[in-house]
């Protein structure tokens, strides 16, 4: 057996489990040490220093965080993000686990075990963590994984489709230019990742590119996060702020979700956008601005302008050039494709050996409806990935949420009053158990709009 090398830190309550570990362990790694509970955590963490942390994702503890092993694995990271983090679960929680790994464990295990799998995640998580910590002279350099060119995470993918050909021959003109330009299209279609491309093809590329989510900025703040604030503004000034329209200065602004904007702030907007400079609020200056503007929506602009609900000044000054993102279903010849890039992307992410998509996984995925677009599409991809255990991926890999089991579809946040969009947000966040991923999900608004709404609501 070759020698034996890390120090791996068990933290699980039951007593049994703990004892079988001290045995098994121990064959394999140079030190291996367990406690009853995440108590004595930080102290072990600070003595021990391991290379790997084996957690049970369940305690009997006064932490009001809904999973303790979610919380002390984001603990772990704060404190020591060199240290690995393996999941330690029950069947019924593998999809608390995944959540984990998104939130940057390496692994997770299901119990009961298998030795040979256990024993040979945490020895993949050792030499990870080991090489970040420069314990071993290896010849690649700590942290770094061969990548897949073309699939960074965000870049555009424009498919073989004609409503995309179409798009891409648009941006290709206006690109180069400092026209305005409005991106409308479901949830999920990528106007972020579209704004991003037109950026990083235009002369103002070399310059930052701000995007700011205006459906998630509260009323009371608009103004200072946009526009920013001299101290002494208001109490809690106690610095000058530069807002986002001068952070973005020789740059692009992105203003997501502008559909949000109460229509009250909108005309500050608009004064904003028409003379290219702003006044920090205190302050009495005006203080130029060189942008490019792209805003995105998914909701009915022109119908809003008909309601009354937004300025139709606003509107035209944001339209000069506007694209209408198409949804996945109108786009299926590239629903392979991006599933195929998807998979390189997150077997990297993942340490996964998952390489393809076989046959039966290409039909499920071309006749899927994809209510959710790209978006739902990656999601569906990334679990999958970290799920399945052969070089393909398989139609059963692919579990796609069921419509009885998904969260409850209570209608977007489109054309209703202040009352009603009170009422859907609270019976979407009490329907899905606070769970405020699938509540955003089912109100077609995004997590940070959904948070905003909470709090105007009180809830």
């Amino acid at each position: 057996m070759a020698s034996k090398k890390g120090k791996i830190l068990i933290v699980d309550d039951n007593a049994g489990i703990r004892r079988t570990l001290e045995i098994l362990l121990p064959l394999h790694f140079a030190e291996v040490k367990t406690i009853p509970s995440p108590a004595t955590l930080v102290s072990s963490l600070e003595q021990f220093r391991p290379d790997v942390v084996l957690l049970d994702m369940n305690f009997n503890t006064s932490i009001n965080t809904g999973n303790e092993g979610l919380y002390w694995a984001g603990e772990i990271k704060k404190m020591a993000p060199e240290v690995e983090v393996v999941l330690f679960t029950a069947y019924a929680d593998i999809q608390l686990a995944v959540e984990g790994m998104k939130r940057g464990a390496f692994d997770f295990i299901v119990k009961p075990w298998d030795n040979d799998k256990l024993v040979a995640t945490l020895t993949a998580a050792r030499d990870k963590a080991r090489k970040a910590m420069g314990r071993d002279s290896s010849g690649s350099a700590p942290g770094k994984t061969a990548g897949h060119p073309g699939q960074g995470e965000g870049s555009m993918f424009w498919g073989t489709s004609k409503p995309m050909a179409a798009i891409r021959k648009t941006v290709d003109k206006i690109a180069p230019t400092d026209a305005t330009v409005l991106i409308t299209g479901e949830n999920g279609t990528g106007k972020d990742v579209l704004a991003r491309e037109i950026h990083a093809r235009s002369l103002r590329s070399g310059k930052p590119m701000v995007a700011v989510d205006a459906g998630a900025i509260t009323e009371t703040l608009f103004e200072s996060e946009l526009f920013g604030h001299v101290k002494g503004a208001f109490t809690d000034a106690h610095t000058d702020h530069v807002g986002k329209f001068e952070q973005a200065d020789g740059g692009t602004l992105f203003l997501d979700e502008i559909g949000n904007i109460p229509l009250h702030l909108q005309a500050k907007l608009l004064r904003v956008i028409q003379n290219r400079s702003v006044v920090r609020v205190g302050g009495s200056k005006a203080i130029p601005v060189n942008i490019r503007l792209i805003c995105a929506t998914n909701m009915d602009l022109e119908q809003l302008v008909r309601e009354g609900r937004f300025r139709e000044d606003l509107y035209y000054r944001i339209n000069t050039v506007h694209i209408v993102l198409p949804p996945l279903r109108e786009r299926r010849e590239d629903i392979v494709p991006l599933a195929e890039r998807f998979v390189g992307q997150f077997a990297e992410k993942y340490h996964r050996s998952v390489s393809g998509l076989d046959e039966s996984a290409r039909a499920m995925l071309e006749g899927g409806r994809w209510s959710g677009n790209i978006r739902e599409l990656q999601n569906v991809i990334e679990k999958a990935v970290i799920l399945s255990e052969g070089v393909s991926l398989t139609a059963k890999d692919i579990q796609r949420e069921p419509a009885r089991g998904g969260a409850p579809s209570v209608g977007p946040l489109k054309s209703v009053s202040e009352e009603e969009e009170e009422r859907l947000v609270r019976e979407a966040v009490e329907r899905c158990n606070g769970n405020i991923s699938a509540a955003a999900k089912a109100l077609g608004v995004s997590r940070p709009t959904l948070y905003a709404k909470m709090k105007k609501y009180g809830l």
